[in-house]
């Protein structure tokens, strides 16, 4: 990877990620002289003898979310910051759950289709739209001889032990081991078939990181409430921990 750059795009599920394979990278090179920036929505950390950046840029939805005199719109098809997406050796997407959020947690006040504004319309059908406009600046735009992309599937969360058969578990706080097996018994995501329907038909090859299960079974893996923020967190991901698996599948996937 001399002399290339790696980017995540993404929420901070990707970010989540980033942290994993830095560390990873930084370990494995303790005695490394890297250069670190950070702004408001890039990270950049730089191993200056190997000339590798790996860059996270803040991105929840992929596709346009602008201030106008209406409010917040969120534009399922449009996409015009691309300009760090550019150029890049390796890109690693990830977008789902601030598309399902609602109430206060709602990052938009309408969506745009064809230019017309939305109060609201199913989620999964928005996702859809705004996933296949991300589809379409691939397929228009990256020369796969060049840039390797991939997709972050749907990592898990544990916010009720109901979904992997301890109904008197809250949530994941006090969790100390895996689930056993390979099956989880849960409901999937809704966002699932949707990756892979807006992935099987792109003219372009994206990988898909299918996560999803491996991280189901972990509902030992969060933070809780020994995180950063200090409040309980069943969402992200422990660093050493889960996110360092997404790293070797993604590692595999490169060289092979």
């Amino acid at each position: 990877m001399k002399g290339k750059r790696i980017l995540f795009v993404g929420d901070s599920l990707g970010n989540n990620q980033w942290e994993s394979l830095a560390c990873l990278l930084h370990a494995a090179l303790p005695s490394s002289k890297y250069d670190y920036q950070t702004g408001d929505t890039l990270i950049t950390l730089k191993f200056l003898e190997y000339e590798v950046s790996l860059q996270y840029l803040r991105n929840e939805f992929l596709v346009d979310l602008s201030i106008e005199k209406d409010g917040r719109i969120l534009k399922l098809d449009s996409i015009t910051n691309t300009s760090i997406w550019e150029g890049a050796d390796v890109l690693i997407f990830n977008s789902y759950y601030w598309w399902t959020h609602t109430g206060t947690l709602q990052a938009w006040d309408y969506l745009e289709v064809g230019g017309k504004l939305i109060k609201d319309m199913d989620r999964m059908k928005a996702y859809n739209i705004g996933l296949s406009t991300w589809a379409k600046w691939i397929d228009t735009n990256i020369d796969p001889n060049k840039t390797s992309v991939f997709f972050q599937g749907i990592p898990a969360l544990h916010f009720s032990g109901a979904n992997w058969g301890e109904p008197k578990e809250v949530n994941c706080k006090g969790q100390t081991k895996p689930i056993g097996g390979s099956t989880y018994p849960g409901e999937r995501y809704p966002g699932e078939p949707v990756i892979k329907e807006v992935l099987n038909t792109m003219k372009k090859y994206v990988q898909l990181l299918d996560i999803t299960l491996l991280t189901q079974l972990r509902k030992d893996g969060h933070p809780s409430i020994y995180g950063t923020s200090g409040e309980l967190d069943c969402s992200h991901w422990c660093i050493a921990g889960v996110p360092d698996t997404w790293n070797l599948l993604l590692y595999t996937t490169l060289i092979s």
